[in-house]
Order: C-alpha cells, then structure tokens, then sequence
C-alpha cells in the first residue's frame, strides 16, 4: 500500500500552506460556479404528477409542505425490486438534519418508482423520518431523466432535482446526476444547488436572500430542535 511521504513538521507545514492557496481557489471558483447555477432560467411545470406518500395521494405542490423550495432525491427503487438501492440508501443516509433546510423555506423528498407499501418497510428498515413518495404510475422519474429505456428494458439511476415555487406555481431550477451527487449530503451543499442559494447578503445574483429563510452560517443558526417553525 502506497503511503504519504514522512517529513518534518516544518516541510509539512510548508506543503500545506501550498496547497491551501489552491483549496481556497476552488472555493472561489465553487462560489462562482454557484452564482452562475442559480442565474439558470427556469422551466413550469405543467404536468399534473401524483405521488403516494404516509398521507395518501400527493401533488408536486404539496411536497414542499409550504416552504418556496424543494428538492427532490430521486431514489432508485424499481417496482419489482424488493429493497432499495445500496448506494442510494449510502447518500440518504448522510443526509443532515431536515431542521437546518426548513428554516431556509426548503423541503426535501425523496421519490422512487416502487410502490408506497414496498417503500414504507424499506425505510422503517433503514431507520429515516425523512418524507418518501411513490411515483408509481406517473412519469415523473421519465420526464426528470431518471428511468431511462434502453434496449427494450427500463433503468435506473440516481439523480436530484431542485424545485422553485410561486404561490401555486412550480417551477424546475436544476438537476443533477451520478457523479454530480458527489459532496453532496450537508444542508449547504443541497442549498447551493437552488435558485435561492445559502439566502446569504454575499452571495449572487443580489435579492435572492428572504426573510423566509434563515441564512446559513450566521447568527440566527439553531439547535435544530430550537426552530420555531
């Protein structure tokens, strides 16, 4: 096994003072790439999808629980499967505090294919509160680029999608897929993916921030079982 070089603490120091100046380039690089996805247009959507979840039938309106944004885990999870997917369930599971999202007026989902009675035991199994929906019997998943058809056969693969709501109409930001789910998991890393960002004074494009949400990273940041919803 390959390990790294042993040297004194002054040579290491050195070697990461030089690499630090490069970590905080891509940190600016990230900010700029941020900026740049929330200047995305976005697109309505009209499609009248219907998802079943632990309160019965369900719009795409009603997964953001009231809150201005939504993301959506697109979870592998075929009908004829009798578990979800491994690496899917790896990501869910490092998924933080819901808490921290909600204050930022931001809903998080989960949505599979599978029925709700296959995915209810799964995710008692698992162990996560967090809200799961069925898309069986729409196209969601087809239209979000998520069940794909080839040769004949349908297939899976992992992806998120970002939701922007005005009022009763919703509307699609962003999406992700594969190795875009790389880093992600923490609440500002879901965030980062929204039109509406962090809801921070610094970030751009100006005027995303909102009295609806809380900005990450300043003082009126929680406990979560401190919010007051």
């Amino acid at each position: 096994m390959s390990l790294p070089e042993i040297v004194s603490r002054e040579q290491w120091r050195a070697a990461r003072e030089a690499l630090l100046v490069k970590e905080k380039a891509v940190t600016r690089a990230r900010d700029a790439l941020n900026a740049e996805r929330r200047r995305l247009p976005m697109v309505e959507i009209e499609e009248e999808y219907v998802f079943e979840g632990g309160d019965g039938k369900a719009t795409l309106l009603d997964l953001f629980e009231g809150r201005d944004q939504l993301v959506v885990y697109h979870f592998m999870f075929a009908p004829e499967w009798d578990a979800g997917c491994p690496s899917c369930s790896a990501f869910l599971d490092q998924i933080g505090h819901l808490a921290h999202l909600y204050a930022r007026g931001t809903s998080f989902a989960a949505v599979s294919r599978a029925p709700y009675p296959k995915i209810l035991p799964f995710k008692a199994r698992m162990g996560w509160t967090l809200p799961w929906y069925s898309s069986c019997g729409s196209g969601f998943n087809r239209d979000f680029g998520v069940t794909l058809e080839r040769d004949g056969e349908l297939v899976e693969r992992p992806g998120l999608s970002c939701f922007l709501r005005e009022r009763d109409r919703v509307f699609h930001t962003y999406s992700t897929y594969e190795r875009g789910l790389d880093g992600l998991g923490s609440t500002t890393s879901l965030l980062d993916l929204t039109a509406l960002g962090r809801r921070e004074e610094w970030e751009e494009p100006k005027g995303r921030s909102s009295a609806l949400g809380m900005p990450a990273g300043s003082e009126r940041i929680r406990y979560h079982d401190e919010y007051d919803f």
